[in-house]
């Protein structure tokens, strides 16, 4: 039963420790069905948000803020809750959590069933400083901690994609902000049934050690954060319901992608459109990448190099294959937008200097320019971006799909402390960036009468996918440890609610098409971007050239690495066009449950200890397991097969019992699959079939 909303103290006799330098007695209230707690200036407010979930607030020197920037939703779904206040503590309970608040403030989350902790604050020392640590940075702005205890047998996943290629990243200090290839988003999934939100788009980091968790923001006004109780897979259904689901894919996005570094004319990618299709070749998507442009930052094609994108598209459109275009974020001094726009105020700033900026090439000049960046926090601006790209691609061309390059942003020097963004400074609010960016094409092309969105990100933050943003895992390396690490990275980024993932194919920086070893790499690569969520051929190959407006790479078509691996990459075209159905049907998923398509083996399998520690297999929706070949000349894998059902080599028939561990032939031509209690799939191509069938 709640307890009157007056003022009651925390216990009439304080059990606090004399060992500390002044123990402190709150006050505890309720208010509007959530649990506050008030002592020492600090004020803690704890409420329902969602079923099995709570939000937690604390601010020092005032009532806690309810308009600063974050991933959650204005409004929580619905959910049934108590407060009982006691003698000495305090209680809110919703559903399977338990939040529990003693006399001096410290929390301790409990599985409301048996009321065994989950999780729980801890001081960093009996005497000072405590569970959350507040040091002034000026002008009511804290550099803020909020320590949590560390469990000897707990694994961590999640934090957003990052290429140290752990899965479990408990031992880890990872920084929070957003980087080319590092991108910050501070959702944890934890083994021992807990899902938290750090909702702080403040620059900062945490330390998942084995003394203890610390989160930490450089400068803030107030500790934010979101927990639900429950599995991984109940974590993200949670967690997504209360930071937004992401909009059904369009169903040309399910195929494949083409694109290389880059097309520089319309005639030459209109060719590559035009031999996949001479080829009898799927292509569903063909990208148009930067230096397109007049000027960087006026978002619209060079008519010297583009001279008639309507043609252009109306002939990929006839081919089936959609027309993506890449849009950065900065501005070039050359640009006919950037007076209006620096007269306006969008542009970031700087709280000391010039306004932000990066050297850039542009054309028409022999130097590098110091480009500016728009505001993407600041909703005038969204709109103005937004105009110029539906007055420069959609309306004149129908163009829908966007490639958003370099959204971090890519600023140089990276030192967010300078930043002044129309949200709050830099170190506030920073993260947030390429969320908001997202949100512009999102934005926009709903009220432009679109209904389909998507947009291809470099970088994302808590949210991005409610935006219809697909992240990329950014310019990396070419070689199989490069490879390796990819696995971990779609996982921690699936576990941190990004639905929509995908790597360049083959990787970016370099690779030979002419080179045996590189064509390995490429096959084994490509086989693993057949079974991602999204499929994208892109890179950065050799010879390359320096970087400027004339700029292109090699060759990077699948024709372009010989008869023999050329024939293997056109096996895996057909093979993603056959799983399309399936694609989609999981896509729903993400959609409508908020379940990722690539999903470690544990989210489906969490009673099986030894899922837990699967880190180079994965899940393609319920019915796949994926097993790519991480290793140079390789032809057979070993691994490991979940308990609790039977498992089916997809190639070759053969069924094998969960809980085992098992090696299977897997030749240049084959990445090993397996299909989950009886599943049905159309791996194997109908001649193959038909063949075993004979045999």
């Amino acid at each position: 039963m709640n307890q009157p909303a007056e003022n009651q103290p925390a216990a009439a006799r304080p059990k606090v420790s004399l060992a500390q330098s002044s123990p402190t007695v709150g006050t505890f209230r309720e208010r509007d069905g959530a649990l506050e707690w008030s002592g020492r200036q600090e004020t803690v407010r704890i409420e329902p948000w969602g079923p099995d979930a709570v939000r937690v607030r604390a601010r020092l020197g005032g009532p806690v803020l309810d308009a600063l920037p974050g991933a959650l939703l204005s409004t929580p779904p619905a959910a049934e809750s108590t407060v009982k206040i006691g003698d000495g503590e305090a209680r809110l309970t919703v559903g399977a959590l338990t939040v529990e608040v003693d006399a001096e403030g410290l929390i301790r989350f409990l599985r409301t069933d048996d009321l065994s902790e989950l999780l729980a604050e801890e001081r960093a020392h009996f005497w000072w400083p405590g569970s959350r640590l507040y040091t002034a940075v000026g002008n009511g702005h804290h550099r803020l901690e909020q320590r949590f205890a560390a469990y000897g047998d707990e694994k961590l996943f999640g934090l957003g994609q990052h290429q140290h290629g752990r899965l479990d990243q408990k031992g880890l200090v990872l920084d929070l902000v957003q980087r080319n290839a590092e991108v910050g988003i501070p959702v944890l999934a934890s083994s021992r049934g807990y899902t938290l939100l750090w909702n702080n788009p403040a620059i900062g980091r945490v330390e998942l050690a084995h003394n203890g968790t610390r989160w930490v923001a450089d400068s803030a006004r107030q500790i934010d954060y979101w927990i639900t109780a429950g599995t991984p897979a109940d974590g993200q259904r949670r967690y997504s319901a209360v930071t937004g689901r992401t909009p059904m894919l369009p169903e040309w996005a399910a195929g494949f992608w083409q694109c290389k570094l880059r097309y520089r004319t319309q005639g030459e990618l209109l060719a590559v459109a035009r031999e996949y299709k001479r080829r009898g070749l799927p292509l569903s998507a063909i990208v148009c990448d930067f230096f397109h442009w007049t000027h960087l930052g006026e978002w619209k094609f060079d008519p010297k190099e583009w001279p008639d994108p309507a043609a252009m598209v109306r002939e990929l459109e006839e081919m089936g294959v959609k027309l993506v275009v890449s849009v950065w974020p900065s501005v070039s001094p050359l640009s006919e937008n950037h007076p209006v726009m620096e007269q306006r105020g969008y542009f970031i700033g700087t709280q000391y200097g010039p306004m932000a900026h990066a050297d850039w090439p542009d054309k028409e000049v022999a130097s590098t320019v110091q480009v500016a960046f728009y505001d993407a926090t600041n909703p005038e601006a969204r709109e103005f971006v937004w105009s110029r790209v539906k007055e420069n691609y959609l309306d004149p061309y129908g163009i829908t799909a966007f490639w958003l390059d370099a959204c971090e942003p890519e600023l140089k020097p990276g030192f967010a402390e300078n930043l002044r963004y129309w949200a709050g400074p830099g170190l506030e609010v920073g993260n947030i960036y390429p969320a908001e960016n997202a949100r512009a094409f999102h934005e926009g092309l709903l009220a432009s009468g679109e209904d389909e969105v998507i947009t291809l990100n470099r970088s994302a933050w808590a949210g991005s996918q409610r935006y219809g943003a697909a992240l990329w895992s950014g310019d990396i390396g070419t070689d199989f440890p490069t490879l390796r690490r990819q696995i971990a990275a779609g996982l921690n980024t699936a576990l941190s609610g990004i639905p929509w993932w995908n790597t360049d194919i083959g990787g970016f920086h370099g690779g030979d098409p002419d080179d045996p070893a590189y064509r390995e790499v490429m096959v084994r690569w490509f086989q693993f971007g057949a079974l991602s969520p999204l499929m994208r051929l892109h890179g950065f190959r050799d010879p390359g050239m320096e970087l400027g407006p004339e700029m292109t790479g090699g060759p990077n078509e699948v024709w372009s690495y010989g008869e023999e691996a050329g024939a293997i990459l056109e096996r895996y075209l057909r093979l993603r066009e056959r799983l399309k159905p399936y694609v989609l049907r999981v896509m729903r998923e993400a959609h409508e449950e908020g379940l990722p398509v690539m999903r470690p083996l544990f989210l489906e399998f969490p009673d099986d200890r030894t899922a837990w520690s699967v880190d180079d297999a994965y899940l393609f929706g319920r019915d796949l397991l994926v097993a790519p070949v991480l290793t140079a000349g390789a032809t057979s894998r070993t691994t490991y097969l979940p308990a609790g059902t039977r498992w089916t080599d997809a190639w070759t028939g053969e069924s094998y019992d969960g809980g085992t561990t098992v090696t299977v032939d897997a030749p240049l031509d084959r990445i090993p699959l397996f299909l989950r209690d009886g599943a049905t799939l159309p791996i194997v191509e109908q001649e193959q079939e038909q063949e075993q069938t004979q045999e």
